[in-house]
């Protein structure tokens, strides 16, 4: 259990799963920079995150930016949705305050572009999920990623590989940021897209200690 003081914010974890110095850049050295993929993503993150726009329909309440936070995995954050349906036997389901009944959260999480080629967003929505377990004593079985270009949503199931995905990233974040470590630059498709690709430098020569040696050193 980690103490709250040491607490990580969620979000981050996304950014560790698409690029470890990525993080390490935006969480240790303060760097950040916007570029037009950032910015679409906070206009539509605006849209969804109004704690003051919560909906209610006859069997599905609608709650925006819930605060969640896990002190096992040692990570905090927002929900930008978190659906509570209907529950009538009750199961891995809670109470809600003027709300008769029983009711069981399905955390949804609101991304700007389409599906990823990797596991980073489910990674970010099964840590939400991890949070909102540990809060509420239940399990949940899935959640829901919006993409705002496509205009749909995908379920994603909360497997056991998911979860230990999600515990290992949370696991070397935390050792990463301990002993303030930002692993060397390795230039990849994915550069191109990244906001702080002038901060990084990833086709810069420079003497770096090798991308396997910084991992290992993250798996002590």
């Amino acid at each position: 259990m980690y103490a709250e003081d040491d607490l990580l914010m969620l979000s981050g974890i996304q950014h560790f799963a698409f690029c470890k110095r990525q993080w390490a850049l935006i969480h240790l050295e303060q760097v950040w920079a916007e570029n037009r993929l950032t910015v679409e993503g906070h206009h539509l993150h605006e849209r969804v995150d109004d704690p003051f726009q919560d909906t209610s329909r006859k069997t599905v309440i609608i709650c925006r930016s819930i605060s969640v936070v896990s002190l096992r995995i040692g990570l905090y954050g927002i929900a930008d949705v978190v659906e509570f349906h209907s529950s009538d036997s009750g199961e891995n389901a809670m109470p809600l305050p003027h709300h008769p009944g029983y009711w069981r959260p399905v955390p949804v999480e609101y991304k700007r572009g389409k599906p990823k080629p990797d596991e980073r967003d489910e990674v970010q929505l099964c840590a939400q999920a991890i949070c909102l377990e540990e809060m509420y004593g239940i399990t949940l079985t899935h959640g829901y990623l919006y993409y705002g270009e496509t205009r749909h949503r995908f379920a994603v199931d909360f497997t056991d590989e998911i979860r230990h995905l999600v515990e290992q990233y949370a696991a070397q974040m935390h050792s990463c940021y301990e002993r303030r470590i930002t692993p060397p630059p390795e230039y990849a498709p994915r550069c191109r897209s990244c906001s702080l690709v002038n901060d990084c430098l990833p086709r810069q020569k420079v003497r770096w200690k090798s991308v396997q040696s910084y991992l290992s050193i993250l798996a002590d």
